[in-house]
């Protein structure tokens, strides 16, 4: 059996990698592994309260592995942090981390040379399936998400708060990705085959900053 860490986002992207993970039954998910914005006690760049992503890993039966940053974070900070998390996870027994990575090389090669020399192997379980393929399918399954971060300068600042729905992917604007794997926006999943019940949010305040509009998710 393989015990494996999983990057939890708190996004869709997320929620699907562990869908299929627990279809190997040759795979155990011990922990889900997610940064927070230490000041704003967020997820780093989602902003999604850290209480959400609570109720995530209760729901997934998952514990979860916070990581603080600094805010702003360097890299090499961010690097050194990492670090103690493969540490960590080699003293407890696991062998493998996965990522919600798609279809970015670059990303996937800083991942694997992180890696490099801690014990641990890097996994992409959702690598290269076709992004409109892949949302069709997350909704199909019963995966429900709400973007909370939108690049204002890609998709419309609107979007923020919507529903990661057929009606949104027929919005979309060309050339932004249906999972918005470049960065166009990031989500929040509150349902999904992985958790044992719903989670209850709504949609707070939207703000711009930094080029980006937030949309605030606020626990029922």
């Amino acid at each position: 059996m393989t015990k494996v860490l999983l990057s939890w986002s708190s996004g869709k992207d997320s929620a699907w990698t562990l869908h299929l993970l627990r279809q190997q039954p040759n795979i155990h998910v011990a922990a889900l592994l997610t940064t927070f914005n230490s000041e704003a006690n967020r997820v780093a760049m989602h902003a999604v309260r850290r209480l959400l992503v609570e109720a995530q890993s209760e729901r997934t039966g998952i514990q979860l592995w916070p990581v603080e940053l600094a805010w702003p974070c360097s890299k090499l900070e961010y690097e050194d942090r990492m670090r103690i998390v493969c540490q960590r996870a080699a003293a407890e027994g696991i062998t493998a981390v996965a990522f919600g990575d798609l279809f970015l090389q670059d990303i996937r090669n800083y991942r694997e040379r992180q890696l490099q020399g801690t014990g641990l192997t890097p996994l992409f379980p959702v690598w290269q399936i076709p992004t409109d393929k892949m949302s069709r399918d997350m909704m199909a399954a019963g995966v429900k998400a709400k973007i909370t971060c939108v690049d204002a300068s890609k998709p419309a600042k609107s979007f923020a708060g919507h529903e990661h729905d057929l009606q949104l992917l027929q919005a979309l604007p060309s050339g932004i990705d249906p999972c918005g794997e470049n960065g166009e926006f990031h989500t929040f999943v509150y349902d999904a085959p992985v958790f044992s019940g719903p989670i209850a949010v709504r949609t707070g305040e939207v703000i711009e900053r930094d080029g980006f509009a937030f949309a605030d998710l606020v626990p029922l």
